[in-house]
């Protein structure tokens, strides 16, 4: 694919103590184990701790504010660098890899070879560069020859910033040069930063040539029928789309180009916390040799404990997408049929599933709604909206209507349906009600992907304005329709009201024209 500039700015790696050039599996394994950077479990995957940061952090992602950035960047949600302050960084990133092992991994991002970037990443540590070279698609040998990278990744995982001198908000920094095609990362040995990198750099390539990047799980049916199932971190996306039914394309991230939908990596990111071989069996199956385990406890036998979360909920596990069987090689399918948007809705008014016109699929994904519950954060006492726009705000360097444009075009070109699916709670808010059973939320996805919901009849929600099916196969009538969950039918409006005029508050500014506030992380 062209690309915004040249080339990427060279990396001097002169006086690194030496430099490992796309190692095997087996050989960053044991490079990882020599080093002391983590234990192999008894599963055979790599278990590594993060350190401070045992997720991302948004809020130290950087953009250099230059001519190719000034009028293109949503600067509302991206914080900017000068060009002189990353230069200065860059040159104390290079000066810290003295005397170190660099380790350099050459990846694609893009399983479509004309929508792809060469991604080429130098990292500190043995088991980052196992992390990457699992989670972005890799290169064959032949490839490799002729390989030169369009971008560079400098990952100096251990390199503090100083934020008196770096002119940083911590000692952590990811700051991204559109112009130099250069990323600097930071300061945090959280390994998901590099996969989100690629992300954002894709997110700033593809709409300027008419694609459309997504934060989105993607599978396809036995007829060819491809399902995008967009959503927040809890809310499904993973694991509804791990279908034995269907072909996975990807967990996570995907471009919609005029040719179909496609894979950015070439791994997935599962979420381990309270993981269990019934519950995730493609999953749990998937952690293997080469696959590498973020802050998960081992007990004395190496065995993983899934279910404890003391270092953090964020447990992590690593691998290539073919470590699941029924994956899509090479991770491509055609233009998707259904869109759902995934919600945890904790204040248990949205409808379980509804039917949405083209202007409400634009509204909502432009709120990307969902919900935080009490104990998730210090503070959350109460239900909480969160609104992450286009359910990605932390890795959008556009502004959203960019992307929701391309998103009314492409489903109005190609007639795709929009589907609104709350996993979230029935029966009354958190506390009150209940989790939306699984296998409910399961029989909802089949029955709209399997079109057995095309002829039913549907009823308008009064507040929210939703088409809602009266039946579903699978799922009680009465489950279907919110109110009729609840108890006291009077608090369901003074709650249903409530929250319809967050999103009508959070939509205003996308009506009025205005550059949108940041969302919180997808």
């Amino acid at each position: 694919m062209s690309s915004v500039a040249t080339n990427p700015k060279p990396i001097n790696l002169d006086s690194a103590e030496q430099v490992f050039y796309n190692l095997s599996v087996a050989q960053l394994l044991e490079h990882a184990i020599q080093n002391g950077e983590g234990r192999i479990a008894s599963n055979g995957a790599i278990t590594a701790r993060t350190g401070k940061y045992t997720g991302r952090t948004p809020k130290d992602k950087y953009v250099v504010r230059d001519s190719l950035t000034e009028n293109k960047v949503w600067w509302g949600s991206n914080n900017p660098m000068t060009p002189e302050v990353f230069h200065s960084l860059l040159n104390k990133a290079q000066a810290f890899t003295k005397g170190k092992k660099l380790y350099v991994v050459d990846t694609y991002g893009g399983a479509d070879p004309n929508e792809r970037i060469k991604a080429r990443f130098i990292v500190q540590k043995a088991w980052h560069a196992l992390f990457i070279k699992q989670l972005l698609i890799r290169p064959s040998e032949e490839e490799l020859k002729s390989y030169q990278p369009d971008w560079t990744v400098l990952d100096v995982c251990e390199m503090l910033c100083d934020p008196a001198v770096d002119q940083t908000r911590s000692e952590a920094a990811i700051a991204l040069n559109f112009t130099e095609k250069t990323v600097i990362i930071a300061g945090t040995q959280y390994a998901g930063e590099m996969k989100k990198t690629v992300f954002s750099v894709m997110n700033f390539i593809l709409p300027l040539q008419g694609v459309m990047g997504m934060h989105c799980s993607a599978n396809i049916g036995s007829r060819g029928d491809v399902a995008l199932l967009f959503g927040l971190s809890g809310t499904g996306k993973t694991t509804l789309s791990a279908d034995p039914e269907r072909n996975l394309i990807g967990d996570d991230e995907h471009g919609w180009s005029d040719q179909g939908v496609f894979n950015i990596e070439g791994g997935c990111y599962a979420k381990c916390i309270r993981l269990s071989k019934e519950g995730e069996p493609a999953i749990w199956d998937a952690i293997r040799f080469g696959s590498v385990l973020e802050n998960v406890i081992l007990d004395e036998h190496n065995n993983p404990l899934y279910d404890d979360g003391s270092l953090t909920e964020n447990t992590r596990c690593a691998y290539p997408v073919e470590y699941i069987h029924n994956a899509v090689i090479p991770s491509v399918g055609g233009h998707p049929k259904n869109v759902l948007f995934l919600t945890a809705d904790a204040f248990g008014v949205l409808p379980p599933v509804s039917r949405l016109s083209q202007e409400q699929a634009i509204y909502h994904f432009l709120n990307g709604y969902t919900a935080k519950v009490a104990g998730t954060e210090t503070g959350v006492v109460e239900p909480q909206a969160t609104f992450s726009t286009c359910f990605a705000a932390p890795f959008l360097p556009l502004p959203p209507t960019v992307y929701a444009d391309l998103l009314r075009e492409k489903i109005n070109r190609h007639q795709a349906n929009v589907w609104l699916i709350n996993t979230g709670w029935t029966g009354g808010p958190y506390g009150v009600g209940s989790r939306m059973q699984l296998h409910y939320s399961r029989a909802i996805v089949h029955a709209v992907l399997g079109g057995e919901l095309d002829g039913v009849e549907f009823e308008k929600d009064p507040i929210f304005g939703l088409e809602v099916p009266k039946t579903c196969p699978g799922v009680p009538d009465a489950v279907l329709i919110p109110r009729n969950t609840w108890a006291d039918k009077a608090a369901y409006d003074v709650q249903a009201k409530k929250l319809f005029d967050m999103f009508e508050e959070n939509y205003k500014v996308y009506v009025q024209g205005g550059v949108p506030k940041a969302g919180s992380e997808g």
